[in-house]
């Protein structure tokens, strides 16, 4: 489950993926193929959250690792090589890495 706070220092990855609407399906598709079958059985692996954008031109992936160390030795694995490969072929991306600093409740 995806626990968002500043106390437990995991990695975070937030990934914006460009894709045209006739092809966002097949990219979410691809994303929870690449993720159930290697990416979440990866030493490090804490949660994922997938989402798609209502006008169909995005795909952000929302994922939590236990260091910087585990996901590039995710990004080594071959078993997620091939799905990132696929995914750029019908869509860029844009990755990036962040540690939370704040998270806010209501009052």
């Amino acid at each position: 489950m995806t626990t968002i706070n500043e106390e437990n220092h995991y990695l975070t990855l937030i990934n914006v993926f460009i894709v045209e609407p006739i092809n966002q399906q097949k990219l979410v598709d691809l994303l929870i193929l690449a993720t159930e079958s290697g990416v979440a059985k990866v030493k490090g692996f804490i949660s994922s959250s997938l989402h798609r954008s209502i006008d169909g031109k995005k795909v952000t992936m929302y994922a939590q690792w236990a260091s910087i160390e585990d996901y590039e030795q995710m990004r080594a694995n071959p078993l997620a090589s091939p799905y990132l490969i696929e995914a750029l072929k019908i869509a860029r991306f844009e990755p990036a890495m962040y540690e939370v600093v704040r998270t806010f409740l209501p009052k």
